[in-house]
């Protein structure tokens, strides 16, 4: 083991942005220590992780050639029809298997002291058996149903036995989802350490902030793949018709002109940092993204959230449970719903009165630098 002031630190995401992006104030914390570290990914997420400062250890595709791969294995779609037994064949099954050669050979010369992988990367963990170095788990969003995880665990098992390495438990889980908002049931992990989540930006650039608007302001934001201009254009043409300001993220998929709205009345903004678009926000539209919704949370923002696939169910319950905004489940997700939905958190002040209870617990937090203080003193 080295020193602490010269720990090696692996960071291990799947190679999406969702996923990859709640690991990186964590990362930035570690980095600013003194320590050296790493972020495990696909080559595609180069981008994202070199505009942190960051170093890309590169390995294994895309999600679109994982899920591509899932489909021939098994006919299923973990991303928009999730089941306990597509999302393990997703994450635990064919992303490893595509992946797991690439990763070993990725880290030749780089023996990790600890590895962070958030909660659906099982790669990092291999790579830590391999090396014989200890898991701190970062969760995103409301704890996922046991049916899934326990899916996901089981399926990894059997690529670890494959290779002849240890299955071990983590030994932390970064949880990053506010205590208020959880389900009764829930249950303290063993190794739970709370952190503070961060809206996403870049370190050192501050953003032009929106100008003042005397209109309510409400941000329609679907991440970086599910803002389909088909299935949002007529949603976001009944929006344009209330007495508000509406601004659209297009996310990496998709240009304004694909979009059939009065471009007047809609403001289309290309990929930018949650931290700069959250300002003078009054209500949130979204899939329910794990990030979306934390970075909403924390900045006080009520949320109407009409979730497309993945996990985004959990965190649209989970909001609607909390009084932080409404949930539009299909076939619900209609432009007559959203409307009255947008309308109805605007009108009742609970609805800002909640979220901002809630903001004030997720500021209380510990942050990523008093985390890795702790992880540090553990390692």
């Amino acid at each position: 083991m080295r020193t602490l002031v010269n720990m090696r630190i692996l960071f291990s995401s799947v190679p999406q942005h969702g996923h990859l992006l709640p690991l990186l104030p964590l990362a930035r914390a570690f980095k600013e220590r003194g320590h050296e570290v790493a972020v495990l990914a696909a080559a595609g997420m180069a981008p994202v992780v070199a505009a942190q400062g960051l170093e890309l250890r590169a390995a294994g595709p895309l999600p679109d050639v994982l899920l591509a791969e899932v489909a021939r294995r098994t006919g299923a779609d973990p991303a928009g029809a999730p089941t306990p037994e597509s999302v393990a064949e997703f994450f635990a099954g064919t992303r490893i298997d595509l992946t797991a050669d690439e990763a070993f050979a990725a880290m030749e010369g780089f023996e990790a002291d600890l590895v962070v992988a958030e909660l659906c990367d099982y790669v990092g963990p291999l790579v830590a058996a391999a090396q014989g170095a200890p898991v701190a788990t970062l969760a995103f969003g409301p704890p996922l149903p046991p049916v899934f995880t326990e899916a996901m665990d089981g399926m990894a098992r059997t690529r670890h036995d494959a290779r002849g390495l240890p299955w071990q438990p983590r030994r932390w889980l970064l949880d990053t989802w506010p205590a208020s908002m959880r389900a009764d049931e829930w249950r303290q992990p063993e190794g739970w350490l709370p952190l503070r989540p961060e809206a996403f930006s870049l370190p050192g650039v501050s953003g032009a902030k929106p100008a003042v608007s005397e209109r309510a302001r409400v941000l329609v934001t679907f991440g970086t793949w599910f803002g389909d201009p088909a299935k949002l254009s007529p949603l976001l043409r009944s929006l344009s018709t209330l007495d508000v300001e509406v601004v659209v993220t297009l996310g990496l998929a998709a240009r304004s002109e694909e979009f059939d709205v009065d471009h007047e009345r809609v403001t289309f903004v290309g990929f930018t940092p949650m931290e700069d678009l959250l300002d003078g926000v009054d209500v949130v539209v979204t899939h329910g993204g794990a990030g979306t919704t934390s970075a909403a949370l924390m900045k006080g923002v009520p949320l109407v959230v009409l979730p497309q696939g993945a996990d985004q169910f959990f965190q649209a319950e989970r909001v609607a449970a909390a009084g932080a905004g409404i949930a539009l489940n299909p076939p619900a997700q209609t432009p007559e719903a959203l409307v009255a939905a947008v309308k109805t958190v605007l009108e009742d002040v609970s609805f800002r009165e909640n979220v901002t209870t809630i903001a004030k617990e997720i500021a209380a937090m510990p942050d990523a630098n008093e985390v890795a203080v702790m992880l540090e003193a553990g390692s």
